[in-house]
């Protein structure tokens, strides 16, 4: 292929823009209004496993970083709390993580959110936009702890770190033992369940451990449960999503958490996006939203190997 040239095929191309017209009209049917939300911001994510990139602005005379934004969550939210209803924003997102055929480091993603809904009525929502751009067969629905159960026999609220070492069973390139109980989980998550997952219909992964919450909501009856899902279809993570945590000081108390976190493994500690802050303390709705990968549902829907087949200029070619 030619240095200058697209890296999608033009027919492609057009199936494309047919399925982004697709899922446009799916929301507008649902009277979820389309919204637009700032890609480069004054403040980045504290998560120890995401990184923004960054860059300088110096026209006010005094140097300033900004972000590029690794999802439109933050900008969204704000907009939630100021009353705009039910929302939509399909839009760049970057990620400071290396290209693979799965991940571009400038992608686009589709993120929503349902005012009054929980994480159990937004499931079937992603269920029904799968079967409207994929025509899926309905997807399955599976407790993360169900899921260790059957496919490691593992009760992972009783198993020790070493019965988790042990289930794994792979030699791994450094010591397990000195690693969180939930980087453990999550390989054997990644090893152990994912390949046996969503092969022939979405499944979709829910009720993840609390320590795993990030900005979901923990279970008012199960407090070792966060209100969170995953979606897989075809060896792929597709959407990720939450009853929303609308408390401001447990949001607060997260980003502490996850900045002592970033320190313990060598990252720069973040600065909190106070405007966020500052939203959910006036009032976040209750809520539920979800954040899918649209390049990732443009692969299966036009059956490519390769993410980089989907995009006009992947990541070396931009």
């Amino acid at each position: 292929m030619s240095m200058w040239a697209m890296s999608i095929s033009p027919e492609h191309l057009r199936q494309k823009a047919q399925i982004l017209q697709n899922i446009r009209a799916f929301f507008a049917a649902r009277n979820v209004i389309e919204v637009d939300a700032p890609v480069l911001c004054q403040a980045g994510v504290t998560d120890p496993y995401l990184d923004n990139f960054s860059t300088a602005f110096t026209a006010t005379g005094q140097p300033q970083t900004y972000y590029l934004q690794t999802s439109p969550e933050y900008a969204l939210k704000r907009m939630l709390a100021s009353g705009a209803g039910d929302i939509y924003a399909m839009a760049k997102a970057f990620r400071h993580e290396p290209e693979s055929p799965e991940h571009n480091p400038e992608f686009m993603m589709l993120e929503w959110y349902r005012v009054g809904w929980d994480d159990r009525q937004l499931m079937q929502e992603v269920d029904a936009l799968l079967q409207h751009i994929l025509t899926t067969p309905a997807g399955d629905y599976l407790a993360y702890d169900e899921a260790f159960a059957h496919y490691c026999q593992l009760n992972i609220w009783d198993a020790s770190q070493a019965e988790l070492i042990a289930a794994y069973g792979r030699e791994a390139q450094y010591d397990l033992q000195a690693e969180s109980r939930d980087h453990i989980l999550q390989l054997l998550f990644a090893e152990h369940i994912e390949p046996h997952i969503g092969q022939d219909k979405p499944c979709f992964v829910y009720d993840f451990p609390a320590s795993q919450a990030a900005l979901a909501r923990i279970d008012e009856t199960h407090p070792n449960k966060a209100r969170r899902f995953e979606v897989y279809y075809k060896g792929i993570e597709l959407a990720n999503g939450y009853h929303e945590l609308t408390d401001a000081d447990l949001l607060q108390a997260r980003w502490l958490a996850d900045n002592a976190q970033r320190q313990h493994t060598g990252l720069r500690p973040m600065a909190f996006d106070e405007r966020l802050l500052a939203a959910q303390r006036h009032g976040l709705p209750e809520c539920a939203g979800v954040a899918l990968g649209v390049d990732r549902l443009l692969m299966l829907a036009l059956g490519v190997d390769t993410l980089q087949d989907i995009l006009s200029f992947p990541f070396t070619q931009a």
